[in-house]
């Protein structure tokens, strides 16, 4: 039977005769850390400080000895970032230049000082523009030319931190006869029968060659076996009546455990194990009067997805534990997320990914690693490019949770709408890629799921690559030149991308930027935004509500009440016009460092009120109030539950000082994955331009508030209203704070982090009507007191 050694010891590394101990898998900015040779440059502006890092040579170091007992060893690498020369003593193994996929050598019989000699990603980047001529792309660092996770050059979130090192775990394999050299599952569903259809590829030593080796799969009950006499076959194996996997809150995630096991005369010699699950998905991309549709269907179940965007969670991405992937992922269930797209400038990640979303019923669309830039097609770039597709395309399709390849990120709007064109004079992009190999790749290997060639795209030079009425749409005109009530001008059949900023959670900020007296425009702040403008577009996206707020912690609470709103904004609107859009995918759910970003979750995992807002708006029923031509207002009542909604709207109009100046109570049905909407009564709306009436809607604890001018014109009153402080079964460390409105309150957040660095609530913004109580459940903040729980409550205040 094969036997692995892990090589997760002993290592070193070198650099201008230097030696310290290397930890594997790792890489060598947190060596250089745990060292103490670099500051952490995640804080203040020690990013400038570590900048020498990236653009040095390597060595990592270790000894290996030769072993008895099998036929074959072979050293396996499952990732080596990025270009570099593997040695044993004098001898050279391979080299390498491709950070997204395994390597293997043949080191049979062979000892001695184990070498991997790692050139810097510049050097190697600048090496391979020289052979194939240069290319645009949106940032000044050359990430096109190298096949390494483009953010680690940096991005307008992220820090630029090119990393080397061996990133993912390195092995001694030792086998005899024959190998599983790859296995490869297609998993179907049909007339109720679960059907595997498994196509396997062995490796044989010298001595194994020609020899009769027998395969058994099983899965579910139920097997198959076959003979091999050469190095490929193909088994089936049918489980009858399989439980289906179901994206969340569609049904349950049933996985079953699919084995693999090689032998021949003597005994087993290999075996492979996977968990997969049975189910259909299906992309429809059928025209209709609006245009083109972008909808996912699973198990024959149309869906309005509801998305986040995924990037690389560290910027040192060997620092991803499994554990950190779950506490992310599950966080994003938590908040009624059901997709996860991993963004094209990260990285295929690691299983403990997937294995969570198949386990938390998050579906994934995972793009190729192409982002933001014009990519050349000639070599050696071409043929890393189809390696790295390859492979990763058969590592991943076991998981259940994986529902669509998508081809790059923004590469088509860039060559269409930024200049590329021109620029290229006819030069190779990377349309070869997304129109050619890619789909060839998918459709030969994975043919169970679609394939989109980007993201955004119409589906063909037809129609603009951004075009609204054809396929993905990526809408950052909003945010970056328009108001957040322009999401509503538009009605996409998918938003692939849209979001906001707002800066990390208070306590993220003292803890990256210490002694540094907080301000907007302050040096550590300002380096800790990498946006364009950012906090230009931070500003003005505030001040088209408020007026200007008098210090940073108000300037702090606004940005993060804009971030909220304006994401929930578009997702109500366009969940409203469901199934004419069956899609959002906020960017992003995550942060790779400490920034002003557009995540949902900061750098240091402390929840956003965009968070809670996802929760809210992303909640398979959901209350939303949408502004009509001029003085009307539409109810729409969002039901993506499998059961029909049944519900006693309640609308009152009010004014500023809470008196009640009209209402009515209505029962509205919406049916399954349907919106019923309801045009609001004229007596009920306020009149346009008023500045001291609004709307209410209530509907099961869910509420919607229309209000007909920006917060900075409305008459709101002076916020008043009492707190308490109640200890949680006499836990002090679960304590619920009671806050009880005397007038109106609106947006009231309780910025937990400000009682205690690890303290969370359990609600985010929260509107109050004079005489409502609300009680938010605080974790991890020790004992505390009324007058610290008020020091760290924030409401709209009036202008």
């Amino acid at each position: 039977m094969k036997d692995v050694t892990q090589l997760d010891r002993g290592w070193s590394l070198h650099h201008d005769g230097s030696v310290l101990p290397a930890r594997v898998p790792g890489c060598v900015h947190t060596d250089l850390l745990t060292a103490g040779l670099i500051p952490d440059p995640f804080i203040a502006a020690n990013e400038h400080e570590v900048a020498w890092v990236g653009h040095r040579d390597w060595t990592y170091e270790t000894e290996l000895t030769a072993t008895e007992g099998h036929e074959r060893t072979d050293l396996v690498f499952d990732g080596l970032d990025t270009a570099a020369r593997i040695t044993l003593g004098s001898a050279e193994l391979g080299r390498t230049r491709n950070m997204h996929r395994s390597h293997r050598f043949d080191v049979t019989g062979l000892a001695g000082r184990l070498g991997v000699h790692f050139t810097s990603a510049y050097q190697e980047a600048a090496e391979v523009r020289a052979l194939t001529g240069g290319r645009p792309n949106v940032y000044p660092e050359p990430f096109q030319y190298i096949r390494k996770m483009a953010s680690s050059f940096g991005w307008d979130w992220g820090p630029t931190l090119p990393t080397a090192g061996i990133w993912r775990p390195v092995r001694l394999e030792h086998w005899s006869t024959a190998r599983l050299a790859q296995v490869r599952p297609l998993v179907t569903v049909e007339d109720g029968t679960g059907r595997v259809e498994l196509r396997l590829t062995v490796e044989r030593t010298e001595q194994g060659a020609g020899r009769p080796l027998t395969v058994r799969a099983t899965v579910g009950g139920a097997e198959a076996t076959a003979v091999l006499d050469g190095d490929e076959s193909v088994l089936v194996v049918e489980v009858a009546d399989p439980a289906l996997w179901w994206p969340r809150g569609q049904g349950e995630q049933a996985r079953y455990d699919l084995a693999v096991t090689l032998a021949d005369e003597h005994g087993p010699l290999d075996s492979w194990h996977r968990r997969i699950g049975f189910r259909t998905v299906e992309l429809d991309r059928s025209p209709d009067e609006y245009g083109t549709g972008f909808t996912l269907v699973v198990n024959g179940v149309r869906l309005f997805t509801r998305g986040v965007n995924w990037i690389p969670d560290d910027a040192l991405v060997s620092r991803v534990t499994p554990e950190r992937y779950r506490d992310r992922l599950t966080r994003a269930a938590e908040a009624n997320v059901d997709l996860v797209r991993i963004w094209g400038g990260g990285i295929y990640e690691d299983e403990a990914f997937y294995d969570a979303c198949d386990e938390l019923g998050l579906m994934v669309w995972q793009d190729f690693l192409f982002a933001c830039a014009a990519y050349p097609e000639e070599q050696p770039l071409r043929g890393e490019v189809e390696a790295e597709a390859r492979e990763n395309v058969v590592r991943l399709m076991p998981h259940p949770s994986l529902v669509l390849w998508n081809g790059n990120n923004e590469n088509f709007w860039g060559f269409r709408d930024w200049g590329w064109e021109p620029e290229l004079a006819g030069d190779s992009w990377g349309e070869g890629y997304y129109l050619g190999m890619l789909p060839r790749i998918v459709a030969e290997l994975d043919p169970t799921r679609p394939y989109a060639a980007g993201s955004p795209w119409s589906g063909s030079w037809d129609h603009h690559p951004n075009d609204p009425d054809h396929g993905t749409h990526h809408s950052w005109e909003v945010r970056n030149r328009q108001d957040y009530a322009e999401y509503r001008a538009t009605v996409p059949r998918f938003v692939a991308e849209f979001g906001w900023q707002a800066p990390p959670a208070h306590a993220t900020l003292l803890r990256a930027l210490p002694g540094e007296e907080l301000a907007p425009d302050s040096a550590g702040m300002m380096h800790h935004q990498k946006a364009e403008d950012g906090n230009g577009k931070l500003d003005r996206g505030v001040g088209r509500h408020f007026a200007p707020p008098a210090d940073f912690d108000r300037w702090h609470y606004l940005t993060q009440v804009v971030q909220a709103r304006a994401v929930a904004a578009g997702i109500e609107h366009w969940r409203s016009h469901w199934p004419r859009c069956a899609g959002t995918v906020v960017w992003q759910l995550n942060d790779c460092w400490p920034v002003s970003s557009w995540a949902a979750i900061d750098g240091d995992g402390r929840l956003k009120p965009l968070w809670y807002e996802l929760r809210r708006v992303y909640a398979d029923r959901l209350l939303t109030l949408q502004p009509g031509d001029r003085d009307g207002a539409t109810v729409a009542l969002v039901n993506q539950a499998g059961t029909p909604w049944t519900t006693t709207l309640t609308l009152r109009r009010m004014a500023a000082d809470g008196t009640v100046l009209a209402e009515s109570a209505t029962e509205l049905t919406a049916a399954a994955r349907s919106v019923t909407g309801w045009e609001v009564p004229s007596g009920l709306v306020p009149v346009e331009g008023s500045t001291k009436e609004f709307l209410v809607a209530d509907a099961d604890g869910l509420r919607a508030v229309h209000f007909a001018v920006t917060d900075r014109a409305f008459a709101y009153p002076v916020a008043d209203f009492d707190v308490s402080v109640e200890p949680v079964d006499g836990d002090h460390d679960r304590v619920d704070v009671v806050v009880s409105a005397r007038t109106l309150l609106r947006d009231l957040l309780l910025q937990a982090d400000r009682l205690a660095p690890g303290a969370v609530a359990d609600q985010g913004l929260l509107t109050l009507l004079p005489g409502e109580r609300a009680r938010i459940r605080v974790t991890g903040s020790g004992p505390v007191d009324a007058d610290s729980v008020r020091a760290a409550l924030f409401c709209v205040e009036p202008a």
